[in-house]
C-alpha cells in the first residue's frame, strides 16, 4: 500500500504478464533467454539491467534476525472496504541454484498492478495459503520501501529486479507497523509471501525467478 506520507509498504524470467492496460502502467518484458542460476556467479554479471553500475544485492543472512509470529495479529482492524478487489492471478517460479540439486518451486500469486491495489496490498488479511503470494508491479526501477500498515500477518518481502533476480529479502516483517522495510537496491517488483516462507524453502537473495500470468 502506498502512503502520501510514507514511501511504500505494499503489504506487499519467462515474464508473461501483460499487465497494465492504462497509459502509464508498464508491460512486463518478454522472457529473458538465459540467466546464471548460481548466486556466486552474479558478481560476474556486472551492471544493472540499465547498464553502468555494479549489481546491487543485499545478501541473505545465515541466521534469521526476526522470529515469525504464529497466526494473525489479534489487534487486526476491520477491513474498511465492503468489497475487497479481486486481482488478476499468475504464478512465480523460484529457479534452483545450479548444481545444488534443487527443484523449481512454483507459487500462485495475485497481481497488484494499479495504485489502489498497491496501496491496499495484503491489508486486513488474517491468513494466506502457504504456496501463495502477492506481487507488486511498478513503473520505475528504483528502491521501494514497504510498510506493514493495517497488515495483520507477518510477511517475507522479496525485491525482484526487472530481469528476475532477487536483489534482497526482508524476512518476517512485524505486523501493524508503519516502520518501513527495504532491500536498499533498485527493483521493479516486490513479492510478498508468508513470513518465514523463504527461509523454510531455501530461497535467498541472488536467486532467480520467472513470472507468468
Amino acid at each position: 500500500m502506498e502512503s502520501p506520507l510514507l514511501p511504500t509498504r505494499l503489504g506487499g524470467l519467462a515474464l508473461l504478464l501483460l499487465l497494465g492496460a492504462a497509459g502509464c502502467e508498464r508491460k512486463i518484458e518478454e522472457p529473458i533467454a538465459s540467466r546464471p542460476l548460481d548466486p556466486s556467479s552474479v558478481a560476474a554479471d556486472q551492471g544493472s539491467p540499465a547498464g553502468g553500475k555494479a549489481r546491487c544485492i543485499k545478501p541473505t543472512l545465515a541466521t534469521a534476525q526476526r522470529s515469525t509470529p504464529k497466526g494473525p495479529d489479534p489487534k487486526c482492524p476491520k477491513d474498511d472496504e465492503a468489497s475487497p478487489p479481486k486481482l488478476r492471478t499468475g504464478k512465480v517460479t523460484f529457479l534452483p541454484v545450479e548444481g545444488a540439486g534443487g527443484k523449481e518451486i512454483p507459487i500462485d500469486i495475485e497481481i497488484a498492478e494499479n495504485e489502489h491495489d498497491r496501496q491496499r496490498g495484503l491489508m486486513f488479511r488474517t491468513q494466506m495459503p502457504e504456496m501463495h503470494g502477492m506481487i507488486f508491479v511498478f513503473g520505475e526501477r528504483v528502491e521501494h520501501p514497504f510498510w506493514m500498515h493495517n497488515t495483520c500477518i507477518s510477511l517475507d518481502m522479496l525485491y525482484i529486479d526487472e530481469d528476475g533476480l532477487i536483489v534482497g529479502i526482508e524476512e518476517s516483517t512485524p505486523t501493524l507497523t508503519d516502520e518501513t522495510f527495504s532491500a536498499g537496491c533498485a527493483s521493479k517488483y516486490v513479492l510478498e509471501v508468508n513470513g518465514g516462507w523463504t527461509r523454510s524453502h531455501g530461497v535467498k537473495a541472488g536467486q532467480w525467478v520467472k513470472i507468468e500470468r
